[in-house]
């Protein structure tokens, strides 16, 4: 038996998630950032001290980019709200009803949390300070 849908590629590529479905994304890319940023950190600390290799001091210098950095802020401080969040909702199950409120209310203490300091550091960062 089989389903027969009549699904264009456009239309099953589109999102038709909502908000608690967008979180949930980032939540998975922001984790796997941070073990990104974990892993070329061991590595770039490996190769640095096993064979001072001049790779170790070029991957360096990508993740000590301010763009680089900037991503790993934001994963950081991303996965730590939602992760709070969520173990909030886990504690006290009836916070579930509020779930919309409590991803507003998350976005609403990240943005100034996280827009603050990257606008300090790209201050910085382009005017050579």
């Amino acid at each position: 038996m089989t389903l027969n849908r009549k699904v264009g590629v456009w239309a099953g590529l589109r999102y038709k998630g909502k908000l608690g479905m967008a979180n949930w994304i980032m939540h998975r890319i922001t984790g796997l950032g941070i073990v990104l940023f974990v892993g070329i950190h061991v590595l770039v600390g490996f190769l640095g001290q096993q064979f001072a290799d001049d790779t170790a001091f070029a991957i360096n210098a990508i993740y000590e980019s301010w763009g680089f950095q900037l991503f790993v802020y934001f994963s950081v401080l991303f996965h730590a709200f939602n992760g709070s969040r969520l173990a909030l909702m886990d504690i006290f199950p009836g916070l579930i009803r509020f779930q919309r409120e409590m991803i507003w209310l998350q976005w609403l203490i990240f943005i100034p949390v996280y827009g603050l300091p990257s606008f300090i550091m790209l201050q910085n960062t382009l005017t050579g300070a």
